[in-house]
């Protein structure tokens, strides 16, 4: 487990973010942090699931950082499905 630098940005709001996650971390955990710095803020909470995209494309919820083949400072958007 090593802390692995991504750059996240939620559906809807204006500000790409530094957020600093574990290479194990799945992409539901990647979503709850990413939302964590914009969902309550910027962003109204919604009561639906979180989706990670990288370059466009979703991911699945149980991949990890590692398996979806993610490098540092990767940019990713998590929006509500």
């Amino acid at each position: 487990m090593a802390l692995f630098p991504l750059q996240g940005m939620f559906d809807g709001d204006f500000v790409l973010m530094l957020v600093p996650v574990d290479d194990q971390d799945t992409m539901t955990q990647v979503a709850e942090k990413v939302a964590y710095h914009a969902v309550g803020r910027r962003v109204p909470a919604q009561d639906r699931p979180m989706q990670v995209r990288h370059k466009t494309v979703p991911v699945a919820p149980d991949a990890t950082v590692t398996s979806a083949g993610f490098g540092p400072m990767d940019v990713v958007e998590v929006g509500y499905l």
